[in-house]
């Protein structure tokens, strides 16, 4: 067990992390909330006897998008909904040995055992063409949020949400320095009608060999918006300014953040979350702008799921710049939240225009939706 000094530590009230290595020698972290840690972190090991790692997976590339598509046919074998008793993210007990050796913790990072990326890195191969194919270089992480098997993201409560956030932000800097690496990806899939595989509070990070589709479009327009501006503005920047002017779709304004559904927003139910100033990851935040986070993005899931009787299935999405210098002169950190619950009992499905074509199509009016999700009566989140 190493205690590590995180490298987003600089405002003075960061998490403190310790590292381990599990069975079969990928890499975990435990991130503790501030001034607490697990009397017997030091004392636990994997013991378990776990199969070698197999090798990473391929990249394909589509010449008739310009994509890389990953190839990952051992995910096939991975754990789906496993029952209480046997979730692989609760901590693990005397009788029961599970992905997480302590009998206790606060937040864990740690390599996923059925990635759909690494364990190699290497960047996707230059100047493709049909046929080129590569290693599935890169990362994938899987971050519990929590030891209690059941509750949400939004009620963890402002401490632990503030541990999240340093963990993702260390681990955003960690891997953008790793080799091939291109892009850092951290999200939370929650329910099954988006696909979770565990029911475990949990979420994700990825560290792509490429630039991936969404980012690479989003990162063109930035940069030609910057270009056009002489270098002094942001599409971002420029789009935020004018949602808190017009109004109609603001959800919530704080000191350092504000949220708002977008003008053309693709989803029955989305928000953007982005900070007052221009930063292009998630470990470029302040102290206080992080302390700010830690309520306001729990406030927003809260708000969806108030809207109806029952828990909203959502996708959250950190935008994040690309590792490239020249797409982070004009990147922007936001937050990207999306569900496709489109009335208490019915669901949005990407049919024919959104999956084949990509031409989306809203059932609701941005306008309408963020002033419901304004008029939702949130709770006040706990502190501890």
């Amino acid at each position: 067990m190493t205690s590590i000094t995180s490298p987003t530590a600089a405002s003075g009230t960061a998490a403190s992390a310790t590292r381990t290595l599990l069975a079969d020698g990928r890499e975990m972290l435990y991130f503790d909330d501030r001034g607490t840690m697990s009397p017997d972190r030091e004392a636990a090991a994997d013991g378990r006897e776990l199969p070698v790692r197999g090798p990473s997976g391929e990249v394909r590339y589509d010449a008739l998008t310009g994509e890389w598509v990953a190839v990952a046919a051992h995910r096939q074998h991975r754990t789906h909904l496993p029952p209480a008793d046997e979730c692989p993210l609760c901590p693990s007990t005397p009788g029961r040995a599970s992905e997480i050796p302590a009998s206790d913790y606060d937040v864990v990072v740690f390599e996923n055992r059925f990635p759909s990326l690494g364990p190699d890195f290497a960047a996707a191969p230059g100047a493709p063409a049909w046929g080129t194919r590569g290693i599935a270089g890169g990362r994938c992480e899987v971050v519990a949020f929590t030891p209690e098997h059941n509750g949400t993201f939004a009620g963890l409560g402002t401490q632990r949400v503030r541990t999240v956030i340093d963990a993702w932000a260390h681990r955003t800097e960690a891997l953008s320095a790793l080799p091939g690496v291109q892009q850092v990806f951290c999200f939370e899939n929650r329910g099954q009608d988006i696909g979770v595989t565990l029911h475990h509070p949990h979420g994700q990070i990825y560290a792509y060999p490429y630039v991936t589709p969404r980012a690479a479009v989003m990162a063109a327009a930035a940069g030609q918006f910057h270009e056009a501006s002489g270098g002094t503005a942001t599409l971002t920047g420029d789009i935020l300014a004018k949602e808190r002017t017009d109004g109609s779709r603001m959800v919530a304004e704080g000191e350092f953040f504000s949220a708002y559904v977008p003008f053309a927003a693709r989803w029955p139910l989305e928000i953007h979350l982005v900070p007052h100033r221009q930063v292009p990851d998630l470990a470029a935040l302040t102290g206080p702008e992080r302390d700010e986070l830690a309520v306001l993005y729990p406030d927003l899931l809260g708000r969806l799921d108030g809207l109806y009787n029952s828990p909203t299935p959502y996708i959250s999405a950190w935008h994040q710049a690309p590792v490239d210098p020249a797409m982070r002169r004009a990147g922007y950190l936001h937050l990207q939240l999306t569900s496709p619950r489109r009335a208490a009992d019915k669901l949005k499905y990407l049919a024919g225009s959104e999956a084949a074509m990509g031409a989306f199509i809203n059932d609701t009016t941005p306008e309408h939706v963020a002033r419901l999700l304004r008029d939702v009566p949130t709770a006040p989140q706990p502190t501890t």
